[in-house]
């Protein structure tokens, strides 16, 4: 005769107060620990928040109102005339097309060519690779405007002057985007790679497969900064473009500003006006940046 032993059943109702009676954020320790914190965090959103709110309001006064004494943040007369004003006084509807298309391609090629980058830089051991990275980082120590007319030269060489190409191209390669995807990747376990090439996945596929739905969080964050990037570039723009019909949203902001005197109103609407694209873009893709789940395919 054998015998067998049978788990025995766990009570759904003691497991339950069980959990009830274990403090989930560290009780009263945790409170006073993350009041500070919050305090704090308050504290910068008011100091980053109040001149944009400043700004904002400000271009829904009269001309007259903006330096008037004593200086109050709310319009006394609230009007739109600033923003019809700027409207019509510059092309926005054409700019928008052309700082659109010029942000859409550059984003899309600058997460592709970072991406890709970002994996050669975390996985492959090369010195020469390495030698690479730090040329790469070595670029951020350079003020831009060093390299303007060495990229203005190559760029007119190449043909490119006076086009969209001659914005898009230079712009593909960021060192901050490859320092982000680098950075990624060195955080993904070395064995869910090698897992996959024992199943006899090729270097391809697990990059396309495997490394790059991981790193769908840093794609997200490097194409909303790169989407702000190219929409907020005024220097490289007016320097390659010379044709009014292919001007980005800056530069036509700057053409509303006038060779002797500067209406304040019709500025401070068309800034809006150019601000409303980059809070869209934010607000659709900000949820989708979260953290992913690098080890799902390991077991313990």
């Amino acid at each position: 005769m054998t015998t067998t032993d049978t788990p025995r059943p766990v009570k759904a109702d003691s497991a339950r107060a069980l959990s009830k009676k274990r403090p989930r954020n560290g009780g009263s320790g945790g409170l006073r620990r993350a009041v500070p914190a919050t305090t704090l965090l308050w504290i910068l959103a008011g100091l980053y928040g109040l001149p944009v709110l400043w700004f904002v309001l400000s271009s829904f006064k009269p001309a007259g109102d903006l330096f008037s004494l004593p200086l109050t943040v709310l319009p006394h007369d609230p009007t739109l005339s600033g923003y019809k004003a700027a409207w019509d006084s510059a092309n926005f509807s054409q700019y928008f097309i052309n700082t659109a298309l010029v942000c859409v391609i550059t984003t899309i090629l600058t997460v592709g060519a970072s991406c890709c980058t970002g994996y050669a830089l975390a996985k492959y051991d090369n010195k020469w690779l390495k030698v690479f990275f730090l040329c790469i980082l070595a670029t951020t120590m350079l003020p831009s405007e060093v390299m303007l007319a060495p990229e203005f030269l190559v760029v007119r060489d190449l043909g490119l002057y006076n086009s969209f190409g001659g914005i898009i191209l230079p712009a593909v390669l960021t060192a901050t985007g490859c320092f982000m995807f680098r950075q990624f990747f060195l955080t993904v376990p070395d064995e869910l790679i090698e897992a996959a090439r024992i199943d006899g996945a090729r270097e391809l596929s697990i990059f396309l497969r495997i490394m790059v739905p991981i790193s769908r969080p840093i794609m997200l964050t490097l194409a909303i900064l790169s989407f702000q990037w190219r929409w907020n570039d005024y220097i490289w723009p007016l320097l390659m473009l010379n044709d009014p019909d292919k001007f980005t949203v800056q530069i036509g902001i700057q053409s509303l500003v006038g060779a002797q005197n500067i209406n304040w109103s019709v500025l401070l609407g068309g800034s809006v006006i150019s601000m409303i694209p980059l809070i869209l873009v934010f607000l659709v893709f900000q949820r989708y940046v979260m953290s992913a789940d690098i080890n799902a395919g390991l077991k313990d």
